[in-house]
């Protein structure tokens, strides 16, 4: 399973209204968990199963589902990362909290957890980020975008972290601890009984301001979505005529240029998928 299948998945069931549809049948107790369930569905093509048989599609498909502390939100067999993210405005920010923008996964990260590293062989995974639009629990806009297509590298983020470390630690006679945040500090009270976390809160502008020189969403319609696939990555997906043997007037495949998130002014070639309801 890959991004094509959950394209076309999404095609041929265009679920909006997530409430109804999730917490309905006792899925998900919260929207943002409605959202990670559709999610699912979309690449394991599992809508419409009983709980049983919906299991064993999301088994065969995912080796490694996630936990509300550690990234990825899922992770495709054999495949893809995939990384969902939910806000209620169209023009909001995504909050990624204490973990920076992802141009690719890497097994070797801190931030995955032990279960997530040693869900299947592997080392270094691209990164897929669903986002999606929700207001009064209906899906009004959905994007899938690689994070190397979205994201700089790793060090980018990496490095302003390090600086802003070094500047709290050096001159400073605080006790602080070796940590994966941006500082520890031990101690603080004559007891020695507290201590502070310093924590980044990161935050990212939404896929749709970030693309809006290639594509403007219409808020006439029920549903807009629009995916992004860079052509090496475009190239690689076996099924891709598939999605592109589709009839439908709502759905649109064109050709398109994007900046590299490294390096604005160089261009890469890529698709625009868009589709609307």
């Amino acid at each position: 399973m890959n991004i094509i299948n959950a394209i076309i998945n999404l095609i041929n069931n265009p679920i909006t209204n997530l409430t109804e549809e999730y917490q309905g049948k006792n899925r998900a107790n919260l929207i943002g968990k409605a959202l990670e369930e559709y999610t699912k569905d979309l690449f394991a093509n599992s809508f419409h199963l009983n709980d049983s048989k919906r299991d064993d599609a999301l088994r065969h498909t995912f080796s490694w589902l996630g936990n509300a502390n550690n990234p990825p939100d899922a992770m495709l067999k054999n495949g893809d990362a995939i990384e969902v993210k939910k806000i209620e405005n169209d023009n909001a920010t995504i909050a990624l909290n204490s973990s920076h923008p992802k141009h690719k996964l890497y097994a070797n990260s801190t931030l995955i957890s032990r279960g997530c590293r040693e869900a299947e062989e592997w080392s270094e995974k691209d990164i897929i980020y669903l986002v999606g639009v929700v207001k009064n629990n209906i899906l009004k806009h959905l994007c899938f975008v690689y994070g190397e297509d979205y994201c700089a590298d790793d060090e980018i983020y990496t490095r302003v972290k390090t600086l802003i470390k070094k500047s709290v630690e050096q001159g400073s006679n605080l006790d602080f601890s070796v940590t994966n945040e941006l500082g520890r500090i031990n101690s603080v009270d004559p007891l020695e009984i507290t201590y502070l976390r310093v924590r980044g809160m990161w935050h990212i502008e939404n896929p749709w301001k970030v693309f809006s020189y290639i594509y403007q969403r219409n808020h006439d319609n029920l549903f807009n979505f629009m995916a992004i696939i860079n052509n090496e990555k475009w190239e690689s997906l076996k099924n891709k005529d598939e999605l592109l043997s589709i009839k439908n007037e709502r759905l649109t495949i064109a050709d398109i240029k994007i900046k590299d998130p490294n390096n604005p002014l160089k261009l890469k070639k890529a698709k625009l998928i868009t589709y609307y309801l």
